[in-house]
Formats: C-alpha cells, sequence, structure tokens
C-alpha cells in the first residue's frame, strides 16, 4: 500500500485528494496546522484505517524529516491563501510558500539519494502569470509582476520562486518533481472566508443578500471543480512524462465575474441584484488585480487524459447544494 503525504491537506483542495488517494487504496498522512484548512473537511476520513491526521507545520524540520521518510509521494500544497490574506499578511505569505517548499524537496532528495523514490507535486498558481497581457497562458510564457509596493504581488512571486527551485532540483539533481498551477478551483468545502469569490456570492445569496462584485465585474476568469483537478493531479504524479515539467490545471471557459453573479442569483434567488464595490474599498488603496486570466491547456492533455467533466453551471449548483442548509 504506497503511502501519500499531502502537506496542508485539512484545507478546500487537499481534503479532496486526501479522499481521491484513500479511494485509490492508499494510505494518507495529511499534514495542516489548521490556520487556514479545518478538520471539518477531513471528517469523512476521520475513522478510515488507511487515514492519519497530525497537527503541525510544515516548517517544522524534524517533523518533515520524518513524514517524509513514511511517503513513497508528496503532494505540497501548504501555502497561503486567498487574495485577502495575501493583501493583509505579506510577511506570512512570502514566509509560508518559500521555507517549507525548501525544506520538503531537501527532504525528497535525500530519500531518492538513499534509494528511496518518492515525488514531490508542487501545488502552484495561476498568480504567477502575474498581469501578463496575453489572452491565453502558455507554460512557457513570461511572468508579469507589478511593483513591489503592491502587497497583492508578493503571493505570485513567492510561488514562483517555489517553482524555480522544485525545476532547479530537478536539472541539478534530478529530484522527481511535478509543478501544477491551479486556475480558480472550486466547489464543496471552500470557504469564502479569503476572498474565494464563489463561495463568497453563493453565501451571499443564500442569506437573501446581493452578491458584491469588486470593481465593475469585467474581470475574466475561468473555474475548475476540485474533482476534475484533483483527477488531473493524481494522474501527473502517476506519469513519467510530467517529472520536471510545468501544467496548467483548470477550465479554459472565460466568463466575467458579473456573470458568474448573475448565474449565482438566477440558482438561488433571481429578485436579488448585484451590488458593486471598489478595490479600495474590498482591500485596500494600493490594491491591484488582473483582468484575464485563461490558461492553454494544450499541454496537460499532450501528457495525460484530461477533459473536465463538470461544466460551470454544473459547478455553482454543485457548491449552492453544499451550502444550503439540510
Amino acid at each position: 500500500m504506497p503511502t501519500s503525504l499531502i502537506t496542508g491537506g485539512a484545507g478546500f483542495i487537499g481534503s479532496h485528494l486526501a479522499e481521491a488517494l484513500v479511494n485509490d487504496g492508499n494510505r494518507v498522512i495529511v499534514v495542516d496546522d489548521e490556520s487556514t484548512g479545518s478538520m471539518q473537511n477531513l471528517q469523512p476520513l476521520s475513522d478510515h484505517p488507511q487515514f492519519e491526521f497530525i497537527h503541525g507545520t510544515v516548517s517544522d524540520r524534524d517533523l518533515v524529516s520524518n513524514l517524509v521518510d513514511q511517503a513513497d509521494e508528496v503532494y505540497h500544497l501548504a501555502a497561503a491563501v486567498g487574495v485577502a490574506l495575501i493583501n493583509q499578511e505579506p510577511i506570512q505569505t512570502i514566509e509560508r510558500n518559500i521555507y517549507p517548499t525548501e525544506l520538503l524537496l531537501a527532504e525528497v532528495q535525500r530519500r531518492n539519494t538513499e534509494g528511496h523514490p518518492v515525488r514531490l507535486f508542487l501545488a502552484s498558481t495561476s498568480e504567477v502569470y502575474g498581469k501578463n497581457p496575453k489572452a491565453k497562458w502558455t507554460e512557457e510564457d513570461d511572468l508579469v509582476f507589478g511593483a513591489t509596493t503592491r502587497p497583492r504581488w508578493s503571493y505570485g512571486a513567492s510561488k514562483a520562486i517555489d517553482e524555480f527551485l522544485s525545476l532547479a532540483y530537478w536539472h541539478q539533481k534530478k529530484t522527481p518533481v511535478v509543478i501544477g498551477r491551479f486556475f480558480n478551483v472550486v466547489g464543496p468545502r471552500q470557504t469564502g472566508a479569503y476572498g474565494m469569490v464563489l463561495p463568497r456570492f453563493v453565501d451571499a445569496c443564500l442569506a437573501g443578500k446581493s452578491p458584491m462584485v469588486h470593481h465593475d465585474g469585467s474581470q475574466i476568469r475561468c473555474f475548475a471543480h476540485v474533482a476534475d483537478v484533483v483527477g488531473a493531479v493524481i494522474k501527473l504524479m502517476r506519469s513519467d512524462r510530467s517529472l520536471g515539467e510545468v501544467f496548467n490545471i483548470g477550465s479554459d471557459r472565460p466568463v466575467t465575474i458579473l456573470e458568474l453573479a448573475q448565474m449565482v442569483i438566477q440558482q438561488v434567488n433571481p429578485e436579488l441584484e448585484v451590488q458593486f464595490q471598489t478595490y479600495e474599498e474590498a482591500y485596500s488603496a494600493n490594491f491591484e488585480d488582473i483582468l484575464r486570466r485563461v490558461p492553454d491547456l494544450t499541454k496537460i492533455k499532450g501528457c495525460i487524459d484530461y477533459t473536465p467533466q463538470f461544466t460551470l453551471e454544473d459547478i455553482v449548483a454543485d457548491v449552492v447544494r453544499f451550502k444550503t442548509p439540510q
């Protein structure tokens, strides 16, 4: 029975990944400090004999070393979460994103050197593209960040450092790494507490309140169901062709944030109307947003069988269903 270690496994994506791996027959160890994740997300696995939860931080070198010693594969999902938190806590963002990745890479490489093949998946983000003006982003496109006086770029820049470091380990030491850039992953269990837009809209509409759209709602995003994304991550980790490579993971169906809000209203309460809020009111005077974020999925589809099964309408309905009181 292979053992999978998931950092940040009590989070939204991590908990779904843990379930999928247990269902595949793996033993799963989750380590999480519950700063943004919650044990409630892992409730379906709480009594499963193949599952173990450890409350701890991946900044603890001794803990990381001990856990990697038990693992056949590592999924590194622990990171700062959400635009709101990143804007408020840039120091925490940078520290949480870089140092634990360095620790994990060193320990995974040690295990490989000792003759125990261990692969590492690094969860990265579409934020690394910054404000590249292209209509669709490919994995080889330039990273275009804003000024260092704008805190939101600290997230994308620090995750880019994670990618550079992971690829350096691959090129110099052949440490088996796979990098996935997530594009707006959504679904059951996601919270709107850190600025995540779809659960925030659904929570508002279910409470009889108008969803709050930032700026004019013309920002373009692509939303992928967590089940589709988790399935892709596992397939990438099973493929030798993915080693040392970076992949966009998500949906390539664009929608404006205003259209998304209207879609939620139609499904929950058609009598509601959208309300608008400036970025300054929502975050701060120096906040800067990305107007268009659409992935090119050619590379991942050329490596694995990847066809998202959930439409955007399915996704909204699933989130509404999950959040509706029973």
